[in-house]
């Protein structure tokens, strides 16, 4: 970012996704209205997928914290360590419902999780966005109950807990950035796979893995956060703009996301995918399987967070 007397001041915004995505087209909206506010005073750049520059997508943060980036989105498990009240996040079918998630991370919740973002990285968070249920895929067998996901290799992200997870449905886990497994996907290294239906269909997961289960067993949100020190040094008017361009930007995403599924599902040819809709007592068995997991962390997490999930 440069701001000095020969050039104007520019906001690089970062992400890690394809331009067809929710997150980037919610990042290209944030600098509509960022434009809109400040006209030409300000410069914006989106720098759509930092992947395609041969990053992984775990850089992100930390370019926002050196200032290489202004901002980035990114999901809150790379913000539980700092932020341990977003491990609630990370359990197995503990949100079931996307309105009662944003209720929780709008209010009470989310701000005690911005506070803890705020003070403890480089970064100040200026919003929640969707990332999705996610669903399993994977190229060996239909998927439609725990022991059909016995020895698999399963690419994970980089969530000791989602591991746990896996293991408990009898998956062999491994974790990796987004880039490591969108360029070894067709390779022998990973099986499976868990994503949103708009990762699996953007990133192309759908053209090697013929089976796609809606299991739903995660849902994620992602962090649009900016850097603390730039944001600190602008000017009032850039501040006020940036905070209503995340609003914004915000309130676009989650609308997007929330027509998202139906309108991947309608792009899957049937001829080369099998979607796999779990019945009430198959997903039930789901969710025993996971149970000793949610249990262990359940006891050490506090029981205040569980209800914010309630309605």
């Amino acid at each position: 970012m440069t701001n000095n007397a020969s050039t104007k001041l520019v906001i690089r915004f970062g992400g890690y996704q394809e331009p067809a995505s929710i997150h980037n087209r919610a990042a290209t909206r944030f600098g509509e209205s960022l434009r809109e506010r400040l006209g030409e005073g300000v410069g914006f750049e989106l720098i759509g997928s930092v992947v395609k520059l041969g990053r992984p997508a775990g850089d992100l943060v930390p370019m926002v914290e050196r200032g290489e980036l202004s901002l980035c989105y990114m999901s809150t498990v790379r913000f539980s360590r700092a932020a341990p009240e977003l491990q609630l996040l990370e359990l197995p079918f503990v949100v079931m419902d996307r309105a009662v998630a944003f209720r929780a991370l709008d209010g009470e919740y989310g701000e005690l999780a911005r506070r803890q973002i705020d003070a403890r990285t480089g970064c100040r968070l200026l919003g929640y966005w969707d990332n999705g249920f996610r669903h399993l895929s994977n190229r060996v067998r239909p998927i439609r109950r725990p022991d059909d996901c016995r020895g698999i290799r399963i690419r994970t992200q980089t969530s000791e807990l989602h591991g746990e997870v896996f293991r408990a449905l009898g998956f062999e886990p491994i974790a990796s950035d987004i880039k490591e497994f969108v360029e070894q996907i067709g390779g022998d290294r990973f099986q499976a796979q868990d994503n949103p239906l708009t990762n699996i269909y953007n990133f192309g997961v759908h053209r090697h893995h013929r089976y796609i289960t809606l299991s739903g067993h995660f849902w994620g949100a992602s962090a649009i956060v900016c850097n603390a020190a730039h944001y600190a040094g602008w000017p009032a008017e850039v501040r006020a703009a940036v905070d209503a361009a995340a609003r914004e930007a915000t309130a676009y995403q989650r609308r997007l996301a929330a027509a998202e599924d139906a309108e991947i599902m309608a792009k899957l040819d049937p001829a080369e995918n099998d979607l796999i809709r779990l019945s009430e007592a198959e997903r039930a068995a789901f969710v025993r399987a996971v149970q000793p997991v949610l249990d262990t962390h359940r006891r050490r997490l506090d029981p205040k967070l569980f209800a914010y999930l309630e309605g």
